[in-house]
């Protein structure tokens, strides 16, 4: 069995699912996991986890994410992307600076705070969103805050105007971000309905787009033999932990996934990994009742077995 993380390139016109269902079947094995869903209509770095890496999948899911997306400024739609019904529509001709726009963005950049469109899998209830949509029936839906680290403006003109603009912009953000909400609020500070008309992910944590296979690339490198070595290793996603080698008369311990007495790096991170000749073998955390203990959140079959020879 294939143990690694498979920086895919996910095509439009497939649920990121769809993408894990046709990896089962090229790969011959059932443990896969996607790092994060994606629509149908966008492409882009999706990063799956095979094997023993479908453990460190929640890592990735939560690392940053960069798109690059173009913003439609004169109708708003159900779905707050091109995909939807057209529900608020404004036929005037539009005159925007490109300051105009720059201070739109700049507005929106740091801590802001979003409501998850209804056509979303955020549960309300134990239900998804887009179920109450789908039934025509709208909930409140919980705000939150997410984090906008850079926000640029990607098209070169100086003036942009006509009945509907459209411009291109590049958005590095947190996890949890809608970037169709974030057109909408972009649109809301030019003072127009606005929708995401188009999405690209061109980085998910470390992953970027100049590293992804696609579908048909991923096949070919399998009737080539050759997949293993150009996969990423399950340490790939913890890169952003401090490291610890696990001395010697810990590996037990560790290995058997036993409360330890915290140490000082959890003071100030909230995971560190424990790693034998540079491999992860444990990532712990801090005891969530037990004071100054910490507790194993994930352990990896790294370290040797009693009796196993070095």
């Amino acid at each position: 069995m294939q143990n690694g993380i498979l920086p895919l390139w996910k095509e439009k016109g497939m649920t990121s699912h769809d993408c894990v269902f046709k990896l089962r079947k090229i790969l011959k094995m059932k443990r896969i996991g996607h790092t994060g869903t994606l629509d149908p209509s966008v492409e882009g770095v999706l990063p799956i986890c095979l094997g023993e890496s479908t453990k460190v999948a929640e890592y990735l899911t939560n690392a940053g994410k960069i798109y690059e997306a173009e913003v439609t400024i004169g109708a708003s739609t159900t779905t707050e992307d091109a995909d939807g019904e057209v529900v608020d529509y404004n036929d005037a001709q539009k005159q925007f600076s490109r300051q105009d726009i720059l201070l739109a963005l700049a507005q929106l950049t740091g801590t802001i705070e979003q409501t998850p469109p209804m056509y979303s899998a955020v549960k309300v209830n134990g239900k998804k969103l887009y179920e109450y949509a789908r039934a025509g029936i709208t909930v409140d839906r919980p705000s939150r805050q997410v984090n906008i680290y850079e926000l640029s403006l990607l098209s070169e003109e100086s003036m942009f105007s006509g009945e509907r603009v459209s411009f291109r912009i590049r958005v590095s953000c947190s996890k949890g971000t809608y970037i169709r909400t974030l057109a909408v609020q972009i649109g809301e500070k030019l003072g127009f309905p606005a929708h995401m008309s188009q999405l690209v992910r061109t980085a998910s944590g470390t992953f970027k787009a100049n590293s992804c296979f696609t579908l048909k690339q991923v096949q070919d490198l399998v009737d080539q033999n050759v997949l293993e070595e150009n996969l990423f290793d399950l340490d790939y996603a913890l890169e952003d932990m401090p490291k610890f080698e696990v001395p010697s008369d810990f590996e037990k311990a560790i290995q058997n996934g036993q409360v330890l007495d915290t140490i000082e790096a959890l003071h100030s991170h909230e995971r560190i990994v424990f790693t034998r000749n540079g491999q992860a073998v444990a990532v712990y955390v801090k005891h969530p009742s037990k004071e100054g203990k910490m507790k194993p959140e994930k352990m990896f079959n790294r370290l040797p077995k009693e009796g196993d020879a070095e």
